[in-house]
């Protein structure tokens, strides 16, 4: 990383660089930490997969449409004022999902449980969604002359998040928890150390305004944007990537951990691909410069279908470490550069273009990934069970159905149930459970191998369109970034 002199335009750019970076950074600790409590929420309440999947949707869902409707009004409103709001929706999320184990309470009232638990995931990911929707074209604006750069290091506050989120879970979870079992409330309260620190930042800065707003383009012109097929075509594709990454990051814990038959050797495996990717984000740079960030794209989606492939077929610890590299190498540069590109060829847009593909990835990984992701692990594995032995499968499946888009309806097995199998002490198991004890765990690993396989093709899709973009782009002459020229009415766009 350069020290920013020669690329920035605000003398504290720097700092709302790291402002920036921990207010992501708050947002990777709560994933990381809610990916290692859905269990504890599956266990305590009942939930089947396809609800805990809702659940974290609705922490990604709400987290998409502000950074959507917080991008049309950025510019407008000022980004400071939109991070004080981020500041207080963490606070309100927080608070809200600590009031599940209250709610449910000695009368097992799931409903109650999962309406806070819902509520406080939508309220934190609209502070989430606020601060996105202010950083992503902050740092684009305070950066212009190596925008895809330094987005790659202001994202790399997400897999950091995710590497301290993932580690206190793996020290204070009741399976693998080194330091003993702490309860799921403390371990998601510490995602608000990084909110106070952002805050803290952002105290007394001032903030600059996006290149477009500068030049005095219009809302109305920076809407019009949209109406590029390449724009549109960039967020189909982004759309897919929140799908691909943040939908299988949900999950991607459990799944591994049922693999390796190790929960912490499924958190340490994801510590790990999120330790690399955050790495990784730092020399994005010097590999744009060689490749162009359209080649980065496609290599890296490359990467994470084969990878994802690798991981749904490995048996082995080791065979699972090599395929989660090569995941987690596809996976890292995929969406800060998808923001780069969009800064580079479309500044007329200002936060708008930039905020819409944050918005349509996050929106697609709450209401598409976390859910289907969810429901592919649901229909394998109740599948399987009921075709290995139906009176088990009737036993442990689930009092509610799981629904996905138009696929068929299926029941999936109930969270508690196979839980109080699964992880139970063998001396407190029934002959009966000791018996169903290998069937729920190869149902529990089919489900997690074939959701990984049917997800590698959507990496396998992004791929093809990257080829296309990069095609016509080599017909063009290259790819080139653009800047405004002009002001106002006759503000354009160019090489």
């Amino acid at each position: 990383m350069s020290n920013g002199n020669n690329d920035a335009i605000a003398p504290n750019a720097n700092r709302l660089l790291w402002a920036g970076f921990m207010a992501i950074l708050a947002a990777g600790v709560g994933f990381g930490v809610r990916a290692g409590i859905l269990d504890d929420w599956s266990a305590q309440f009942g939930f089947t997969q396809q609800q805990s999947g809702a659940i974290t949707g609705f922490g990604l869902a709400g987290f998409g449409l502000v950074i959507l409707f917080g991008a049309l009004l950025a510019d407008a409103i000022g980004y400071g004022k939109l991070m004080i709001l981020a500041f207080l929706c963490h606070f309100i999320g927080g608070a809200l999902c600590l009031g599940a184990t209250p709610a449910y309470g000695d009368a097992h009232n799931q409903e109650a449980a999962y309406n806070l638990l819902k509520w406080g995931q939508i309220f934190f990911s609209i502070g989430n969604g606020l601060a996105e929707a202010v950083v992503n074209p902050l740092v684009a604006t305070c950066f212009p002359k190596n925008r895809t750069h330094y987005l790659n290091i202001l994202h790399a506050g997400w897999p950091a998040g995710l590497v301290l989120g993932s580690l206190a879970n793996y020290f204070l979870d009741a399976k693998t928890g080194a330091a003993g079992h702490v309860s799921w409330e403390m371990q998601w309260s510490l995602f608000l150390v990084p909110v106070v620190l952002y805050g803290v930042m952002c105290l007394g800065q001032k903030f600059p305004k996006s290149e477009a707003s500068t030049k005095g383009v219009g809302f109305g012109v920076m809407l019009a944007e949209f109406a590029a097929p390449l724009l549109l075509v960039l967020l189909f594709v982004h759309a897919l990537l929140g799908y691909v990454e943040l939908g299988t990051d949900s999950w991607i814990g459990q799944i591994t951990g049922a693999i390796m038959a190790s929960p912490a050797n499924g958190t340490l495996l994801f510590v790990y691909t999120s330790a690399l990717m955050f790495a990784l984000r730092f020399v994005a740079g010097p590999i744009v410069h060689r490749i162009s960030p359209l080649g980065l794209l496609l290599i890296s989606a490359i990467l994470g279908c084969v990878g994802l492939n690798l991981l749904s077929g490995a048996n082995t610890v080791v065979a699972c470490v090599v395929a989660a590299t090569v995941y987690g190498c596809g996976k890292t540069f995929l969406w800060p550069t998808m923001l780069g590109v969009v800064s580079d060829r479309f500044p007329k847009g200002g936060a708008i273009t930039i905020g819409a593909m944050g918005g349509v990835g996050m929106l697609s990984a709450g209401l598409l990934g976390g859910p289907g992701i969810g429901y592919k692990q649901d229909r394998f594995a109740s599948e399987y069970l009921q075709e290995k032995s139906a009176p088990t499968y009737e036993t442990y499946k689930a009092s509610t159905p799981s629904k996905f888009l138009f696929f068929k309806e299926v029941t999936g097995l109930d969270g508690a149930k196979k839980a109080a199998v699964l992880e139970g002490a063998p001396a407190t198991l029934t002959p009966q459970q000791v018996a169903d004890k290998p069937l729920l765990t190869d149902a529990n690993l089919v489900g997690g191998r074939m959701a990984l396989k049917w997800t590698s093709l959507v990496p396998a899709t992004m791929a093809a369109f990257y080829l296309l973009i990069l095609l016509y782009f080599k017909s063009k002459g290259g790819y080139k970034a653009v800047h405004i020229e002009g002001a106002g009415e006759t503000a354009r766009e160019v090489a």
